[in-house]
């Protein structure tokens, strides 16, 4: 899933995230973010994390934050943090029906279950690339949400859908305790991880030969653990030119709308041309 000598973009964000949050006063946590990655960066290299401190005000604070590796920046990212405060405006959008986590198989034995339409070789190619275990549970509600690209046409030619949206629930491992700037960061680490592919889902057949996340934004609207289930609704508005938009929203099991998530992916085909 992720290229073994990169730094994965979702923990860029989060670490980014977490050098933010600790030159704010304490009374304050982050309600949005805005990140761009401006170039890939690699796991033998140390990264630099740089903070500006733009504005402190009595009821907003803003960040600047640039993630440098040997002297260049990979990305650089706005965080917006404030203090809780009442409002007579409240409104959301209505949590999907679904089954409960307990009723799904995990991510690993959904990948099991179409693995065994596969000749031996590329079943042991798919577990090689399995080797390294995310800190997360995931339960899809559909496969097309977890499974390597080798095994994605395939499940869609089985469940016969090409619509550009992935629901799962999912929560870190261990305990991470009622921090709400860990939360956040460990949530951020997340959020990065199935979203930017629901651009393909609305053209299986075509072979994707690059996918790498543009920009990623988030706002936090209400409290959360991470280390408690939570649904990961994404979907896919448009694609085209090159690029992928993808919307996610993740819902607290309560049905309150936790987080929201947009981002625009670069996604080409075998046959792409590039300006």
């Amino acid at each position: 899933m992720v290229n073994a000598n990169a730094v994965f973009g979702g923990q860029v964000i989060g670490q980014a995230l977490v050098a933010a949050g600790k030159t704010v006063d304490q009374k304050m946590h982050a309600h949005s973010l805005h990140a761009y990655f401006v170039r890939p960066g690699k796991n033998i290299r140390p990264i630099l994390y740089q903070v500006q401190r733009v504005r402190d005000g009595k009821s907003y604070a803003t960040r600047s934050v640039s993630a440098i590796q040997q002297g260049n920046a990979i990305l650089t990212m706005q965080a917006s943090f404030n203090r809780e405060e009442y409002s007579e405006f409240k409104h959301q959008y209505t949590m999907p029906v679904v089954p409960p986590p307990e009723q799904l198989l995990s991510a690993r034995e959904v990948t099991e279950k179409y693995l065994i339409e596969f000749p031996e070789p590329v079943q042991d190619y798919i577990r090689k690339r399995r080797t390294a275990e995310v800190p997360m549970e995931i339960k899809p509600l559909n496969p097309t949400a977890v499974l390597p690209a080798v095994l994605l046409q395939k499940a869609l030619q089985l469940e016969n859908t090409d619509e550009p949206k992935r629901v799962v629930w999912m929560k870190a491992l261990g305990n991470i305790g009622d921090d709400g700037l860990l939360n956040r960061c460990v949530a951020a680490y997340f959020s990065d991880m199935i979203l930017a592919m629901t651009s393909h889902l609305a053209r299986p057949k075509v072979i994707v030969s690059m996918v790498t996340s543009l920009d990623h934004s988030m706002w936090f609207h209400a409290p959360f653990r991470i280390d408690e289930w939570m649904l990961y609704e994404c979907e896919s508005p448009r694609s085209g030119a090159g690029r992928g938009f993808n919307l996610g929203r993740l819902w607290r099991r309560d049905g309150t709308l936790a987080i929201s998530v947009a981002q625009e992916c670069v996604l080409r085909s075998a046959g792409s041309s590039k300006l």
